[in-house]
């Protein structure tokens, strides 16, 4: 699965990972107030100029964005995820924590420790939540509801490898606005060792909605 992607600047290398029916384009703005980075942005699985598959699972995400690591020979690096993105960073996280230096989730979602599935509708993930602007995108909805049914669904062992993440991490809630329960995130947060939780209350899609908040807040996370 080798992965479309924009690859652009120079110094620490920092990976870029959208949101469920999204593509890497939604990182443009954002990119353009880095500097200091070699900055890399693929389109997932599925969306748009990367191949499509039969199958889509959330472990896919992860190994895809490991092969792109081996593919460019990048050394431990800062790693940003919305949504999809930010949960398949998770995983990345959890399996190989020396290949992430730094960890941003933007509000990430985090399914269920046990129990029937809550927090949030499948309908609304597929209208308002992961997405957003579904007309105007490129991917396989099958990769999009296929997400959804999965995180939707209990993951007690998820929850528990969090522990094993090593990158100093920064969680980011949208809020009220956002479908993601806020409450989950604080939970997520507490269970990362060291993780810090920064509430940015503009919704799901905070580096698109409130850039500069988004961007402000990063940075500051990352450091000089």
């Amino acid at each position: 699965m080798r992965l479309a992607r924009t690859d652009s600047g120079s110094g620490r290398p920092m990976v870029l990972l959208h949101g469920g029916g999204s593509g890497r384009a939604t990182w443009d703005a954002f990119t353009r107030s880095v500097s200091g980075y070699r900055v890399v942005a693929p389109d997932l699985r599925g969306h748009g100029d990367s191949p499509r598959s039969p199958v889509y699972t959330l472990s896919d995400h992860a190994d895809d964005v490991l092969e792109l690591l081996d593919e460019l020979a990048l050394g431990p690096v800062v790693l940003v995820g919305h949504s999809l993105g930010g949960h398949a960073a998770t995983l990345v996280a959890q399996r190989h924590p020396d290949r992430v230096a730094r960890l941003v989730l933007e509000d990430p979602p985090a399914p269920p420790r046990a129990g029937p599935a809550g927090g949030f509708s499948r309908t609304r993930l597929a209208l308002s939540g992961l997405t957003g602007g579904l007309s105007r995108r490129r991917f396989d909805r099958h990769a999009l509801t296929s997400a959804i049914v999965q995180l939707r669904e209990p993951d007690p062992a998820w929850w528990e490898a969090l522990a094993r993440i090593e990158a100093p991490t920064l969680v980011l809630s949208g809020g009220p606005k956002s479908h993601i329960p806020p409450a989950r995130l604080k939970a997520m947060t507490a269970a990362i060792p060291g993780a810090r939780l920064v509430t940015i209350a503009a919704g799901h899609r905070i580096h698109s909605t409130a850039l500069p908040q988004f961007t402000a807040a990063v940075l500051e996370f990352l450091g000089p």
